[in-house]
């Protein structure tokens, strides 16, 4: 048997084989962040298929972190009851998922929110809304509503969380000198641009208790000039693990990274997939932990060989769950054909228009048949 159908654990989480669902937004939840049945149906599928692990799409801790439209949200307690029925869902089916813990930052979507975004520096590279930049009560306000999301999480019957600390997100942001010009003890030197994030991992370890799973979904590099950059990374990593983290999805690129953004295009070969194995390889060299990869995974030799080879103790897939929740259920039957995700992003466009994501080329493939 291939070892990645060998089950395994996360800090005690017991896992029925190595593939990860990673975060995506969906676009499915209610407008103010509430579940939905639509959203039930879709992780009840996934573990229905076979995945491993669910990891959520990325869910605003607070109303002023909001990215995009019908975006899930963990902020209020009344929220609490429709994510019980969705970790009740995929239980139910066998799954185990983990919710993650987001704030845009600069990024945040002011249309929503109604608010001026909040970035660690007030940089006009976000969009066209120039961020106001956070002063230490804003970093302390925001870190508790981190730890209360993760504690309602807990509360509403997750197997674990993740912090989103990747794709140039708020605690992205604080890392990245790109983004961070600050001057105070959270700018400058690596020591201090990862205060923010640090503080948020303290926080929600006590929110959630020493036992549960506590993930980071960490970039290995941003990609841009100025950014940062794998070596910081790898350092990253490390103080990660030192602070009580159970496990590092490793992961790359911004929205302002352009062709090397998380979601490349052009996968036409197993050489272009995987295309953040290096940073995942430096990384391990410097943690024991294990590591989630994901970015471009689509052939299950490429997925063996990265476990068979320690780059990674787990696969973690987006795309090409959203044309085959089933994908994990076909490899382990014997067809081990590759992903028929053509990594096209044209899915983005659905969730954008508020219609929820799903695969637009699979739809055309079926109405020409």
């Amino acid at each position: 048997m291939s070892r990645l159908f060998e089950p395994t654990e996360i800090k005690g989480l017991k896992l029925a084989n190595r593939f990860v669902r990673s975060a995506t937004w969906e676009g499915m939840a209610g407008h103010y962040g509430a579940v939905t049945p639509a959203l039930v149906n879709l992780m009840a599928r996934l573990a229905e298929g076979g995945v491993g692990l669910i990891i959520s799409g990325h869910t605003y801790i607070n109303p002023e972190g909001q990215a995009g439209p019908r975006q899930l949200g963990v902020y209020n307690n009344a929220l609490i009851p429709g994510l019980r029925q969705l970790t009740r869902a995929v239980h139910e089916k066998g799954g185990r998922i983990v919710l993650q813990l987001a704030h845009a930052g600069g990024f945040a979507n002011s249309k929503l929110t109604g608010q001026t975004p909040l970035a660690p520096s007030a940089l006009d590279v976000f969009s066209k809304v120039l961020p106001r930049e956070m002063t230490s009560e804003d970093i302390r306000e925001v870190t508790e509503a981190f730890g209360l999301a993760a504690h309602r999480a807990r509360e509403a019957g997750f197997d674990g969380v993740q912090i989103h600390a990747a794709h140039g997100y708020l605690l992205s942001q604080f890392l990245s000198p790109f983004f961070n010009k600050r001057g105070d003890a959270f700018g400058g030197p690596l020591e201090n641009r990862y205060r923010a994030l640090g503080q948020v991992v303290k926080q929600v370890r006590e929110a959630v208790g020493a036992a549960f799973p506590l993930l980071v979904k960490l970039n290995s590099g941003d990609f841009l000039e100025g950014g940062l950059a794998l070596e910081e990374a790898t350092e990253v990593a490390q103080r990660l693990q030192e602070d009580g983290v159970d496990a590092i999805e490793v992961s790359g690129g911004t929205f302002k990274s352009g062709n090397l953004s998380p979601s490349r295009s052009g996968l036409t070969s197993e050489e272009k997939e995987a295309y953040f194995t290096e940073g995942a390889r430096a990384i391990r060299k410097k943690v024991t932990i294990p590591l989630l990869l994901v970015g471009g995974i689509r052939s299950f030799t490429v997925a063996e060989r990265i476990v068979d080879q320690g780059v990674a103790d787990y696969i973690s897939m987006s795309r090409p769950f959203i044309r085959e929740p089933d994908l994990i259920r076909r490899w382990q039957s014997g067809d081990r054909h590759p992903a028929f995700c053509l990594s096209d992003n044209l899915c983005f466009g659905p969730a954008r228009a508020g219609e929820g994501i799903y695969c637009v080329t699979e739809r055309k493939e079926k109405k020409k048949a």
